[in-house]
Protein backbone atom coordinates (compact mmCIF):
# COMPACT_ATOMS: atom_id res chain seq x y z
CA UNK A 1 0.00 0.00 0.00
CA UNK A 2 1.43 3.36 -1.08
CA UNK A 3 1.78 6.07 2.10
CA UNK A 4 2.15 9.43 1.62
CA UNK A 5 5.18 10.94 2.65
CA UNK A 6 4.79 13.03 5.97
CA UNK A 7 6.02 16.07 4.55
CA UNK A 8 3.20 16.05 2.18
CA UNK A 9 0.52 15.80 4.19
CA UNK A 10 1.70 18.62 6.34
CA UNK A 11 2.16 20.95 3.41
CA UNK A 12 -1.38 19.51 2.35
CA UNK A 13 -2.70 20.98 5.48
CA UNK A 14 -0.68 23.94 5.26
CA UNK A 15 -1.97 24.92 2.07
CA UNK A 16 -5.65 24.54 3.38
CA UNK A 17 -4.80 27.11 5.88
CA UNK A 18 -2.94 29.64 3.81
CA UNK A 19 -6.19 29.04 1.48
CA UNK A 20 -8.32 29.85 4.27
CA UNK A 21 -6.82 32.48 5.43
CA UNK A 22 -6.67 34.35 1.50
CA UNK A 23 -10.45 33.30 1.97
CA UNK A 24 -10.68 35.93 4.22
CA UNK A 25 -11.63 33.21 7.21
CA UNK A 26 -10.17 34.26 10.56
CA UNK A 27 -6.76 32.84 11.67
CA UNK A 28 -8.43 31.17 14.70
CA UNK A 29 -10.74 28.88 12.53
CA UNK A 30 -7.78 28.46 9.79
CA UNK A 31 -5.41 26.95 12.17
CA UNK A 32 -8.31 25.37 14.41
CA UNK A 33 -9.66 23.32 11.61
CA UNK A 34 -6.51 22.94 10.25
CA UNK A 35 -5.36 21.32 13.96
CA UNK A 36 -8.53 18.77 13.18
CA UNK A 37 -7.34 17.92 9.74
CA UNK A 38 -3.51 17.61 10.45
CA UNK A 39 -5.18 14.58 13.40
CA UNK A 40 -7.35 12.96 11.16
CA UNK A 41 -4.92 12.80 7.95
CA UNK A 42 -2.04 11.44 10.61
CA UNK A 43 -4.61 8.91 11.64
CA UNK A 44 -5.61 10.12 15.09
CA UNK A 45 -8.62 8.40 16.59
CA UNK A 46 -10.78 11.26 16.91
CA UNK A 47 -10.94 10.42 21.37
CA UNK A 48 -7.39 11.39 20.62
CA UNK A 49 -7.60 14.62 18.90
CA UNK A 50 -10.40 15.85 21.91
CA UNK A 51 -7.44 14.77 24.62
CA UNK A 52 -4.99 16.85 22.42
CA UNK A 53 -7.09 19.74 22.10
CA UNK A 54 -8.32 19.81 25.84
CA UNK A 55 -4.44 19.07 27.02
CA UNK A 56 -3.25 22.50 24.48
CA UNK A 57 -6.28 24.51 26.01
CA UNK A 58 -5.39 23.99 29.90
CA UNK A 59 -1.63 24.40 29.92
CA UNK A 60 -0.43 27.60 31.39
CA UNK A 61 1.56 28.56 28.89
CA UNK A 62 -1.32 28.85 26.40
CA UNK A 63 -3.99 30.56 29.42
CA UNK A 64 -0.84 32.98 29.85
CA UNK A 65 -0.10 34.00 26.63
CA UNK A 66 -3.81 34.03 25.49
CA UNK A 67 -4.46 36.46 28.59
CA UNK A 68 -0.95 38.71 27.77
CA UNK A 69 -1.84 39.70 24.13
CA UNK A 70 -5.31 40.53 25.04
CA UNK A 71 -4.01 42.63 27.98
CA UNK A 72 -1.88 44.41 25.24
CA UNK A 73 -4.49 44.80 22.96
CA UNK A 74 -6.40 46.83 25.84
CA UNK A 75 -3.48 48.73 26.94
CA UNK A 76 -2.94 49.56 23.24
CA UNK A 77 -6.97 50.48 22.59
CA UNK A 78 -6.88 52.58 25.95
CA UNK A 79 -4.10 54.95 24.88
CA UNK A 80 -5.69 55.28 21.19
CA UNK A 81 -9.32 56.07 23.26
CA UNK A 82 -7.79 58.30 25.74
CA UNK A 83 -6.05 60.23 23.33
CA UNK A 84 -2.57 59.35 25.21
CA UNK A 85 -0.71 58.34 22.20
CA UNK A 86 -1.62 62.07 20.47
CA UNK A 87 -0.49 63.34 23.31
CA UNK A 88 2.75 61.54 23.11
CA UNK A 89 3.98 62.19 19.69
CA UNK A 90 2.48 66.08 20.30
CA UNK A 91 5.25 65.79 23.76
CA UNK A 92 8.07 65.03 21.41
CA UNK A 93 7.62 68.23 18.38
CA UNK A 94 10.57 70.11 19.17
CA UNK A 95 12.27 67.22 21.45
CA UNK A 96 14.58 66.62 18.40
CA UNK A 97 14.76 69.39 16.17
CA UNK A 98 16.17 67.50 12.95
CA UNK A 99 13.38 67.00 10.75
CA UNK A 100 15.62 64.06 9.38
CA UNK A 101 15.76 62.50 12.95
CA UNK A 102 11.72 63.03 13.62
CA UNK A 103 11.43 61.46 10.49
CA UNK A 104 11.69 58.07 12.15
CA UNK A 105 11.21 58.92 15.43
CA UNK A 106 7.31 59.45 14.72
CA UNK A 107 6.28 56.02 13.30
CA UNK A 108 9.18 54.36 15.20
CA UNK A 109 7.27 56.03 18.54
CA UNK A 110 3.73 54.70 16.88
CA UNK A 111 5.45 51.28 16.61
CA UNK A 112 6.33 50.62 20.21
CA UNK A 113 2.63 50.01 20.34
CA UNK A 114 1.07 46.54 18.47
CA UNK A 115 -1.85 47.99 16.73
CA UNK A 116 -3.29 47.19 13.41
CA UNK A 117 -3.04 49.42 10.51
CA UNK A 118 -0.45 51.47 13.36
CA UNK A 119 1.15 53.45 10.07
CA UNK A 120 -1.91 55.40 9.88
CA UNK A 121 -1.18 57.12 12.90
CA UNK A 122 2.29 58.85 12.17
CA UNK A 123 1.13 59.03 8.47
CA UNK A 124 0.11 63.29 9.33
CA UNK A 125 3.30 64.37 10.80
CA UNK A 126 5.44 62.52 8.60
CA UNK A 127 4.15 63.83 5.50
CA UNK A 128 4.36 67.50 7.68
CA UNK A 129 7.82 67.12 7.65
CA UNK A 130 9.31 65.12 5.17
CA UNK A 131 7.48 68.12 3.41
CA UNK A 132 10.18 70.50 4.91
CA UNK A 133 13.05 67.77 3.07
CA UNK A 134 10.77 68.04 -0.16
CA UNK A 135 10.41 64.60 -0.38
CA UNK A 136 8.07 62.45 -2.67
CA UNK A 137 5.23 60.16 -1.64
CA UNK A 138 7.02 56.90 -2.31
CA UNK A 139 9.77 58.11 -0.12
CA UNK A 140 7.70 59.27 2.65
CA UNK A 141 5.36 56.19 2.45
CA UNK A 142 8.30 54.25 2.54
CA UNK A 143 9.60 55.79 5.85
CA UNK A 144 6.25 55.85 7.85
CA UNK A 145 6.16 51.97 6.90
CA UNK A 146 9.58 50.83 7.66
CA UNK A 147 10.27 52.77 10.62
CA UNK A 148 6.98 51.33 12.31
CA UNK A 149 8.29 48.12 12.06
CA UNK A 150 11.50 48.28 13.26
CA UNK A 151 10.80 46.84 17.09
CA UNK A 152 9.00 43.51 15.98
CA UNK A 153 12.01 41.52 16.11
CA UNK A 154 12.65 41.60 19.81
CA UNK A 155 9.79 44.04 21.43
CA UNK A 156 8.29 42.03 23.97
CA UNK A 157 5.01 43.78 23.30
CA UNK A 158 4.60 41.96 20.09
CA UNK A 159 2.59 38.98 20.14
CA UNK A 160 5.14 37.05 17.59
CA UNK A 161 7.68 37.70 19.57
CA UNK A 162 5.52 36.35 22.96
CA UNK A 163 4.59 33.43 20.78
CA UNK A 164 7.92 32.58 19.75
CA UNK A 165 9.75 32.27 23.19
CA UNK A 166 6.50 30.11 24.00
CA UNK A 167 7.11 27.55 21.22
CA UNK A 168 10.58 27.63 21.69
CA UNK A 169 10.79 27.74 25.46
CA UNK A 170 12.95 29.86 25.18
CA UNK A 171 13.52 32.70 28.03
CA UNK A 172 11.98 36.11 26.66
CA UNK A 173 14.43 38.24 28.02
CA UNK A 174 17.46 36.32 26.68
CA UNK A 175 15.40 36.43 23.27
CA UNK A 176 14.94 40.06 23.71
CA UNK A 177 18.53 40.90 24.33
CA UNK A 178 20.10 38.90 21.61
CA UNK A 179 17.79 40.32 18.92
CA UNK A 180 18.25 43.46 19.79
CA UNK A 181 20.71 44.07 16.88
CA UNK A 182 18.51 43.65 14.19
CA UNK A 183 16.69 46.95 14.93
CA UNK A 184 19.87 48.61 14.69
CA UNK A 185 20.56 46.23 11.19
CA UNK A 186 16.60 47.96 10.34
CA UNK A 187 17.82 51.38 11.10
CA UNK A 188 20.55 51.26 8.81
CA UNK A 189 18.93 49.57 6.24
CA UNK A 190 16.36 52.07 6.68
CA UNK A 191 18.26 55.12 6.09
CA UNK A 192 20.03 53.17 2.91
CA UNK A 193 17.57 53.00 0.51
CA UNK A 194 16.94 56.72 1.68
CA UNK A 195 18.47 60.35 -0.04
CA UNK A 196 17.75 62.41 2.72
CA UNK A 197 19.36 66.10 2.55
CA UNK A 198 21.94 66.63 5.34
CA UNK A 199 20.94 69.97 6.61
CA UNK A 200 16.75 71.24 6.17
CA UNK A 201 16.53 73.12 3.36
CA UNK A 202 14.23 76.39 2.92
CA UNK A 203 13.16 78.90 5.89
CA UNK A 204 11.38 76.22 7.69
CA UNK A 205 14.54 74.36 8.69
CA UNK A 206 15.77 78.00 10.24
CA UNK A 207 12.65 78.16 12.12
CA UNK A 208 13.20 74.95 13.67
CA UNK A 209 16.85 75.34 14.83
CA UNK A 210 16.20 78.64 16.62
CA UNK A 211 12.61 77.81 18.27
CA UNK A 212 12.79 77.09 22.14
CA UNK A 213 13.15 73.31 23.00
CA UNK A 214 9.69 72.12 24.97
CA UNK A 215 10.74 70.44 28.54
CA UNK A 216 11.33 66.69 28.50
CA UNK A 217 9.02 66.14 31.33
CA UNK A 218 4.96 65.66 28.99
CA UNK A 219 6.72 63.24 26.67
CA UNK A 220 8.05 61.07 29.44
CA UNK A 221 4.92 61.59 31.42
CA UNK A 222 2.94 59.94 28.61
CA UNK A 223 5.70 57.48 27.83
CA UNK A 224 5.27 56.29 31.62
CA UNK A 225 2.78 53.59 30.86
CA UNK A 226 4.61 51.77 28.32
CA UNK A 227 7.87 52.38 30.49
CA UNK A 228 6.38 50.25 33.00
CA UNK A 229 5.09 47.33 31.04
CA UNK A 230 8.36 46.67 30.25
CA UNK A 231 11.08 47.64 33.27
CA UNK A 232 8.34 46.41 35.25
CA UNK A 233 7.27 42.95 33.89
CA UNK A 234 11.12 42.52 33.49
CA UNK A 235 11.68 43.01 37.18
CA UNK A 236 8.76 41.57 38.50
CA UNK A 237 8.82 38.26 36.35
CA UNK A 238 12.53 37.93 37.32
CA UNK A 239 11.55 38.54 41.47
CA UNK A 240 8.57 35.92 40.40
CA UNK A 241 10.95 33.49 39.05
CA UNK A 242 12.85 33.17 42.04
CA UNK A 243 10.47 33.56 44.86
CA UNK A 244 8.06 30.91 43.18
CA UNK A 245 8.36 27.74 42.82
CA UNK A 246 10.53 25.51 40.29
CA UNK A 247 6.48 24.29 39.38
CA UNK A 248 5.61 27.42 38.40
CA UNK A 249 6.25 27.17 34.77
CA UNK A 250 5.29 30.81 34.19
CA UNK A 251 6.53 32.96 36.61
CA UNK A 252 7.83 35.10 34.26
CA UNK A 253 4.70 35.66 32.32
CA UNK A 254 2.75 35.93 35.26
CA UNK A 255 5.20 39.12 36.09
CA UNK A 256 4.33 40.65 32.85
CA UNK A 257 0.64 40.51 33.20
CA UNK A 258 0.90 41.98 36.36
CA UNK A 259 2.35 45.13 35.08
CA UNK A 260 0.19 44.93 31.83
CA UNK A 261 -3.03 45.04 34.44
CA UNK A 262 -1.44 48.30 36.60
CA UNK A 263 -0.72 50.07 33.20
CA UNK A 264 -3.95 49.84 32.00
CA UNK A 265 -5.43 50.91 35.22
CA UNK A 266 -3.01 53.67 35.51
CA UNK A 267 -3.99 55.10 32.02
CA UNK A 268 -7.75 54.52 33.04
CA UNK A 269 -7.46 56.53 35.68
CA UNK A 270 -5.30 59.27 34.72
CA UNK A 271 -7.20 59.80 31.66
CA UNK A 272 -10.48 59.56 34.03
CA UNK A 273 -12.37 57.13 31.58
CA UNK A 274 -15.66 56.65 32.84
CA UNK A 275 -17.09 52.52 33.20
CA UNK A 276 -18.78 52.93 30.03
CA UNK A 277 -15.44 53.73 27.96
CA UNK A 278 -14.07 50.83 30.02
CA UNK A 279 -16.58 48.41 29.40
CA UNK A 280 -16.26 49.10 25.91
CA UNK A 281 -12.85 48.52 25.58
CA UNK A 282 -12.61 45.34 27.41
CA UNK A 283 -16.23 44.34 25.03
CA UNK A 284 -14.02 44.63 21.98
CA UNK A 285 -15.10 41.62 19.63
CA UNK A 286 -10.77 41.93 18.53
CA UNK A 287 -10.12 40.63 21.89
CA UNK A 288 -11.82 37.63 22.00
CA UNK A 289 -10.94 36.84 18.39
CA UNK A 290 -6.90 37.76 19.44
CA UNK A 291 -7.55 35.10 22.68
CA UNK A 292 -9.06 32.47 20.17
CA UNK A 293 -6.19 33.20 17.85
CA UNK A 294 -3.53 32.34 20.23
CA UNK A 295 -5.18 29.01 21.71
CA UNK A 296 -6.03 27.67 18.17
CA UNK A 297 -2.29 28.16 17.42
CA UNK A 298 -1.08 26.08 20.24
CA UNK A 299 -3.71 23.21 19.86
CA UNK A 300 -2.04 23.31 16.40
CA UNK A 301 0.98 22.70 18.01
CA UNK A 302 -0.16 20.26 20.36
CA UNK A 303 -1.62 18.14 17.75
CA UNK A 304 1.83 18.70 15.67
CA UNK A 305 3.44 17.15 17.92
CA UNK A 306 0.49 14.36 19.69
CA UNK A 307 0.25 12.92 15.83
CA UNK A 308 3.90 12.43 15.93
CA UNK A 309 3.93 14.42 12.09
CA UNK A 310 6.89 16.24 12.91
CA UNK A 311 9.00 13.29 14.13
CA UNK A 312 7.73 11.75 10.59
CA UNK A 313 8.87 14.81 8.48
CA UNK A 314 12.17 14.97 10.52
CA UNK A 315 13.28 11.41 9.98
CA UNK A 316 12.24 12.04 6.06
CA UNK A 317 14.58 14.89 5.67
CA UNK A 318 17.09 13.74 7.68
CA UNK A 319 16.91 10.36 4.81
CA UNK A 320 16.08 12.77 2.19
CA UNK A 321 19.34 14.75 3.33
CA UNK A 322 18.05 18.27 3.29
CA UNK A 323 19.75 20.97 5.33
CA UNK A 324 18.20 23.03 8.15
CA UNK A 325 19.18 26.01 7.61
CA UNK A 326 17.20 27.10 3.69
CA UNK A 327 14.62 25.00 5.45
CA UNK A 328 14.42 27.72 8.31
CA UNK A 329 14.91 30.85 6.15
CA UNK A 330 12.30 29.43 3.40
CA UNK A 331 9.48 28.33 4.98
CA UNK A 332 8.55 31.30 7.26
CA UNK A 333 9.45 33.78 4.52
CA UNK A 334 7.11 31.82 1.85
CA UNK A 335 4.22 32.16 4.56
CA UNK A 336 5.02 35.81 5.54
CA UNK A 337 4.89 36.82 1.99
CA UNK A 338 1.80 35.15 1.68
CA UNK A 339 -0.34 36.08 4.55
CA UNK A 340 1.03 39.58 5.72
CA UNK A 341 0.83 38.71 9.26
CA UNK A 342 3.52 37.78 11.73
CA UNK A 343 1.61 35.77 13.88
CA UNK A 344 0.68 33.43 11.59
CA UNK A 345 3.44 32.83 9.58
CA UNK A 346 5.17 32.29 13.27
CA UNK A 347 1.87 30.25 14.80
CA UNK A 348 1.96 27.83 11.73
CA UNK A 349 5.81 27.13 10.36
CA UNK A 350 7.79 27.19 13.71
CA UNK A 351 6.04 24.40 15.71
CA UNK A 352 7.38 22.56 12.81
CA UNK A 353 10.64 24.75 12.51
CA UNK A 354 11.08 23.53 16.56
CA UNK A 355 10.57 19.95 15.98
CA UNK A 356 12.76 20.08 13.24
CA UNK A 357 15.86 21.69 15.33
CA UNK A 358 15.46 19.27 17.69
CA UNK A 359 14.92 16.16 15.21
CA UNK A 360 18.46 16.70 13.64
CA UNK A 361 20.43 17.18 17.20
CA UNK A 362 20.87 21.24 16.86
CA UNK A 363 18.54 21.95 20.40
CA UNK A 364 21.51 23.22 22.12
CA UNK A 365 21.18 26.64 19.07
CA UNK A 366 17.49 26.53 19.25
CA UNK A 367 17.99 30.59 19.80
CA UNK A 368 19.94 31.14 16.79
CA UNK A 369 17.34 29.05 14.62
CA UNK A 370 14.09 31.44 16.20
CA UNK A 371 16.27 34.72 15.21
CA UNK A 372 16.64 33.57 11.71
CA UNK A 373 13.55 32.34 11.67
CA UNK A 374 11.19 35.19 12.87
CA UNK A 375 14.04 37.38 10.81
CA UNK A 376 12.96 35.78 7.37
CA UNK A 377 9.63 35.71 8.19
CA UNK A 378 9.30 38.95 8.86
CA UNK A 379 11.28 40.24 5.89
CA UNK A 380 8.06 37.96 4.10
CA UNK A 381 5.74 39.98 6.12
CA UNK A 382 7.24 43.59 4.89
CA UNK A 383 7.08 42.42 1.30
CA UNK A 384 3.19 40.98 1.46
CA UNK A 385 1.46 42.87 -0.41
CA UNK A 386 -1.72 41.78 1.87
CA UNK A 387 -0.27 43.98 4.97
CA UNK A 388 -2.25 46.50 6.21
CA UNK A 389 0.40 49.38 7.38
CA UNK A 390 1.64 49.18 4.18
CA UNK A 391 -1.69 49.77 2.27
CA UNK A 392 -2.93 51.94 4.34
CA UNK A 393 0.36 53.76 4.00
CA UNK A 394 0.09 54.18 0.32
CA UNK A 395 -2.90 54.98 0.50
CA UNK A 396 -2.71 58.07 2.49
CA UNK A 397 1.07 59.03 0.63
CA UNK A 398 -1.00 58.48 -2.80
CA UNK A 399 1.47 56.27 -4.25
CA UNK A 400 1.89 52.54 -5.44
CA UNK A 401 3.38 49.08 -4.28
CA UNK A 402 5.89 49.21 -7.01
CA UNK A 403 6.91 52.55 -6.59
CA UNK A 404 7.37 51.64 -2.42
CA UNK A 405 9.13 48.26 -3.27
CA UNK A 406 12.06 49.56 -4.50
CA UNK A 407 13.52 51.37 -1.38
CA UNK A 408 11.28 48.10 0.32
CA UNK A 409 14.18 45.47 -1.46
CA UNK A 410 17.72 46.66 -0.31
CA UNK A 411 16.56 46.98 3.35
CA UNK A 412 15.03 43.48 3.28
CA UNK A 413 18.12 42.08 1.32
CA UNK A 414 20.46 43.65 4.10
CA UNK A 415 18.00 42.10 7.15
CA UNK A 416 18.67 38.58 4.85
CA UNK A 417 22.11 39.12 5.04
CA UNK A 418 22.64 40.20 8.34
CA UNK A 419 20.62 37.66 10.06
CA UNK A 420 22.23 35.09 8.34
CA UNK A 421 25.44 36.47 9.18
CA UNK A 422 24.25 37.04 12.87
CA UNK A 423 23.23 33.04 12.89
CA UNK A 424 26.41 31.74 12.09
CA UNK A 425 28.06 33.84 15.28
CA UNK A 426 25.02 32.70 17.62
CA UNK A 427 25.74 29.30 16.35
CA UNK A 428 29.78 29.15 16.94
CA UNK A 429 29.21 31.00 20.21
CA UNK A 430 26.36 29.21 21.82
Amino acid sequence: MLTVPAIVRVLFVFVLILAAIRKKVSLGNAFFFGALVLGLVFGMPLLDIGRSVLGSLTEAKTVSLAVIVSLILVLSHSLEEAGQMERLLASFRGLVRTPRINLVVFPALIGLLPMPGGAIFSAPMVKALGEKLRLSGDQLSYINYWFRHIWEYWWPLYPGVLLTTTLAGLDLWVFVLCLFPMTLVALAGGYWSLNIPTQDPGPAGAVSRTARRPPLGPFLKELAPIAAVIFGGLGLGSILSVVLPKSVTVSKEMGLIVALAFSIQWVWHRNRLSRERRLAILGRKQLLQMFYMVASILIFKGILEDSRAVQAMSNELLMWRIPLVPITIILPFLVGTVVGITIAFVGSTFPILISLVHGFGEAQWMLGYMMLALAAGFVGVLLSPLHLCLLLSNEYFQTTLGRVFRYLLRPCALLLFCSLGYFWVLHSLL
